[in-house]
């Protein structure tokens, strides 16, 4: 099918810097970053084999994960972490491309997620995609719509292969375009897009961060972390409300593993997220607050239900993206967004600096 033709909006559009947050109680690791080879000076000594690093202090907040069989809870913590600084994500990349408006990415995500429904793809799949995307967009100038489609069916193509078992076959892809992309441009832009990104294509998404939190929070003393401990049906719709935010480019302004605990807080409480993520409540709570008219739009909606289907165990339904008609829910979302910015508005409030008319005058003034 054929996407992308709507009227055109305009945005404001604001950079967004990735800054480290210090806080009370937190450990301070040392991360080793390699730099370039340089010969070794003589007081250090001639050590073969050994590369040079400088390093990088995080502070990052201490672990919540669980003791673990496999691994350092601290070492796979921190690990992810990093990735939240190495992937970088900005609503910014808009600006970057005149001929592109925010709500053709809205189209383009809600036509993924459709298309990711039929193939019975994971989220994860469709998340990875939709962060392949936008970081593309990132590094690209002057896309025009024409091209938006390719780019968006490419990302997909890309995500499955690294998250599915058996991914959909290139004719497949080509064939929900409805004939706008062939085969043959989908390997083309799949080469272009692999070397822009530098092939670095395994970032925490905000799926990721929400079933790590929903295990953790679930999780019982004697339980196996790597089996999913959670409700699939309080998860499938926290995993509505996150669908319904990635649409919106602002929630590029977030981390993922905000964006993720920001959702997860709207079903819970802040307690629970402190608990199982480690943010403070000034972390979260710009995002909170920014979520909250399309949690309400989410409330407004069916409670949605845990699907079948057909070669997915019951135990894995929750992990199949799914696919409601989200742009009527977003234009809902923003509505309420509109609502809320006007009642803050000193012009809402009645009579406040308006001067009578000049017929109401007082004769002796």
């Amino acid at each position: 099918m054929r996407i992308l033709s709507q009227e055109k909006s305009t945005i404001c559009l604001e950079n967004v810097k990735t800054q480290n947050r210090c806080f009370e109680g937190d450990i301070s690791p040392s991360v080793l970053i390699e730099t370039p080879q340089k010969e070794v000076n003589q007081e250090t000594g001639n050590i073969s084999g050994f590369k040079r690093f400088r390093f990088k202090n995080l502070f990052v907040k201490p672990s919540p994960l669980p003791c673990l069989s496999w691994a350092s809870s601290d070492d796979v913590w921190i690990k992810m972490l990093n990735k939240e600084l190495k992937y970088v994500h900005d609503k910014g990349f808009i600006q970057q491309h005149p001929a592109l408006q925010p709500k053709m990415r809205s189209i383009l995500l809600d036509w993924l997620m459709e298309v990711s429904e039929v193939y019975t793809l994971h989220r994860e799949t469709f998340y990875l995609a939709q962060d392949i995307f936008d970081r593309f967009m990132l590094t690209q100038k002057d896309i025009g719509k024409d091209q938006l489609q390719l780019i968006g069916i490419t990302s997909l193509f890309i995500a499955s292969k690294i998250e599915e078992i058996y991914p959909p076959k290139l004719q497949e892809f080509a064939y929900v375009t409805d004939g706008a992309c062939n085969e043959e441009e989908i390997l083309a832009k799949e080469l272009v897009m692999l070397k822009a990104l530098k092939w670095e294509l395994c970032p925490e998404t905000v799926i990721s961060w929400l079933k790590l939190y929903s295990q953790v929070d679930s999780l019982k003393d004697d339980a196996n972390f790597l089996i999913p401990q959670f409700s699939q049906e309080t998860y499938i719709q926290i995993t509505q409300l996150l669908d319904l935010c990635i649409m919106d480019i602002n929630s590029l302004d977030y981390q993922y593993g905000v964006l993720a605990a920001a959702a997860f807080c709207h079903f819970t409480s802040f307690e629970t997220v402190h608990k199982v993520s480690g943010l403070t409540w000034d972390s979260i709570s710009s995002c909170v607050r920014w979520m909250n008219p399309f949690a309400r739009a989410v409330r407004e909606w069916p409670k949605p239900q845990l699907k079948d289907f057909k070669k997915v165990v019951t135990e894995g339904r929750h992990n199949i993206q799914t696919h409601v008609d989200y742009l009527a829910m977003l234009s809902e979302a923003h509505d309420r967004q509109q609502d809320s910015l006007d009642r803050m508005s000193p012009l809402a409030v009645a009579g406040i600096l308006t001067p009578p008319k000049s017929t109401e005058k007082p004769a002796n003034a």
